[in-house]
């Protein structure tokens, strides 16, 4: 498979790869905002706005519904748990509001192509028809819907 190659997503996960989408979107808008010279404040709202309209919910999502399709001692489990640990702490804690945003830009992108590019296809390969089908009803929620309050990215 050449670099360029979309990779083939199941249906049943396809609602999560679009949470990943604005996952990588919300790393973007924090370089744009760095590159802005936006002060970190205002980006440190719109953060915790993601974290606790979306990202918050997805990882839990994942935690109930996708992981444990996979025994929680698999290496890649471990890993993503590891990850979203890591994570929600850089989520909660804001003492150095521009380090923790550099850290959560990093470390976010990271994790969403881990999970997009190594988890899934596993996931997808072992996954059974009836589990699949719970994946998929889970994902049975609300679209994204931006929080256009101070668009910051934009300037």
């Amino acid at each position: 498979m050449s670099p360029l190659t979309p990779l083939k997503r199941d249906p049943a996960l396809r609602h999560l790869s679009h949470d990943h989408h604005h996952g990588l979107l919300l790393c973007w808008k924090i370089r744009q905002g760095f590159k802005l010279r936006i002060e970190p404040s205002r980006m440190k709202v719109y953060c915790q706005w993601f974290w606790e309209n979306y990202l918050e919910a997805h990882f839990e999502e994942e935690e109930k519904v996708i992981f444990p399709i996979l025994s929680e001692e698999y290496p890649l489990i471990k890993q993503a748990l590891s990850e979203h640990k890591r994570l929600r702490k850089l989520f909660s804690i804001w003492e150095d509001p521009e380090k923790t945003l550099g850290q959560i830009e990093e470390e976010l992108e990271r994790h969403i192509r881990f999970e997009e590019r190594i988890l899934f296809p596993v996931i997808q390969e072992k996954a059974s028809v009836e589990q699949l089908e719970t994946i998929a009803k889970s994902g049975d929620r609300e679209k994204f819907q931006e929080n256009e309050s101070d668009p910051f990215w934009i300037r």
